[in-house]
């Protein structure tokens, strides 16, 4: 199980990374702000790279401390990943995509100017449950292990 939880947390860390890099691509060409503060974007990345690395050293050591500081970790990572989700639902949500809008005549071209939206419109839906799934199969791994449930 303990493998299964690092497989798990490269995927999910992987898929993070592409979400990360259509974010900040969005990021620095749209003139919305963002709803994602980069507080909270880079804090998500980092704790989730400490929570693995000290996964790792738990591979390492085999110290059941460190599987529950991974834990421990895991969860600020988890509330910062549902309060990004939740923000990000509000955003998808408040923008949909522009559908087919009749124009009166004699509207100039400034009236068919979209309104910008934020970045994380952009992230495609796939992606952000395939994230979050995968999110949560780690957690529950990486619980299942410090519990010691499938043995050492």
């Amino acid at each position: 199980m303990t493998l299964a939880a690092l497989i798990t947390w490269f995927i999910t860390a992987a898929v993070g990374i592409c979400l990360l890099a259509i974010w900040l691509v969005e990021y620095d060409r749209k003139d919305a702000a963002t709803r994602l503060p980069r507080t909270v974007v880079s804090a998500h990345a980092l704790f989730a790279l400490a929570g693995l690395v000290v996964w790792s050293a738990y591979l390492t050591s085999d110290a059941s401390r460190l599987a529950w500081t991974a834990a421990v970790i895991l969860a600020v990572v988890m509330l910062l990943g549902l309060t990004m989700a939740v923000r990000w639902i509000g955003v998808h949500r408040a923008h949909k995509t522009p559908s087919a809008v009749m124009v009166p005549v004699g509207a100039g071209a400034d009236s068919l100017t979209p309104a910008p939206v934020p970045p994380e419109r952009n992230l495609p839906v796939p992606v952000v449950i395939a994230h979050g799934l995968l999110a949560m199969a780690n957690v529950v791994l990486v619980i299942l292990t410090a519990l010691d449930v499938g043995g050492s």
